[in-house]
């Protein structure tokens, strides 16, 4: 099947190779020191090929982040991506992980030391089975960028500002806490507005058009995000305040 065809070449060796940096049990992110720091916590939910919080996390030092990912052959790509930004190597040409000492490790993990991991960890599931294990007021910040609309009727419950998620959010941030969001898509933009004043959240910052707005200067730009741009599709972005 098609599916098929998309698997990445030794996924599942690759994703060993990086396990450091993902978490096989979510729960141990609040019971221990999986991070180097403890600072404040920042949640992206749909974290795709990772360059959205690769270069927040290394804008934003001053937090550790959790990015969350369903395809595992996409957090792959996302946990590799981060890795080389913050210099842990390469892929080798065989398809193993070549660290900066030039070790390569082809299906073994890498256990790298903790102080180089930097402040971010990822992990594979679904916001449903992933958002359940974080304690109450633990995340500061939580961010969706460009997640799937939902279009067709009927799977609305699917969309990440569907009521049944901003609950959970209200739960895991911390007072005034915020949820960011940006899309492509105008209809799950309107949706997630009166969503989010209906269900506990405030609403801050709003825009239908991201790069005539004034937090176009500090926005961080993917280049999932520049393809829209050069269709002519603009960016809907806003930011809303966890009321509690």
């Amino acid at each position: 099947s098609s599916m098929r065809n998309r698997k990445k070449k030794n996924g599942a060796k690759r994703l060993v190779n990086l396990s450091a940096l993902l978490c096989d049990n979510f729960e141990d992110i609040w019971n221990n020191g999986i991070f180097n720091k403890k600072m404040p916590f920042r949640l992206e939910i749909g974290c795709g090929k990772g360059d959205f919080i690769s270069q927040l996390s290394s804008k934003e030092p001053e937090y550790n982040y959790i990015a969350v990912e369903r395809v595992s052959d996409v957090a792959l790509l996302a946990i590799e991506n981060y890795a080389r930004t913050r210099n842990l190597g390469d892929l080798a040409p065989n398809g193993g992980w070549k660290a900066p000492d030039l070790k390569i490790y082809d299906g073994e993990k890498w256990d790298i030391p903790l102080v180089e991991r930097g402040n971010v960890r990822f992990a594979i599931g679904s916001a449903d089975e992933l958002l359940k294990f974080i304690p109450d007021s633990q995340i500061e910040t939580v961010y969706t960028n460009f997640s799937d609309p939902w279009k067709k009727k009927g799977y609305a419950h699917n969309r990440l500002t569907h009521p049944r998620y901003l609950e959970e959010y209200l739960r895991i941030l911390k007072p005034g806490g915020t949820l960011k969001l940006k899309t492509d898509n105008d209809d799950f933009f309107d949706y997630s507005l009166s969503m989010l004043k209906e269900n506990g959240f405030e609403l801050q910052f709003v825009t239908y058009d991201l790069y005539t707005s004034e937090l176009k200067e500090e926005n961080i730009s993917t280049e999932y995000e520049r393809n829209f741009i050069n269709q002519g599709i603009k960016i809907k972005a806003l930011t809303a305040a966890a009321k509690k």
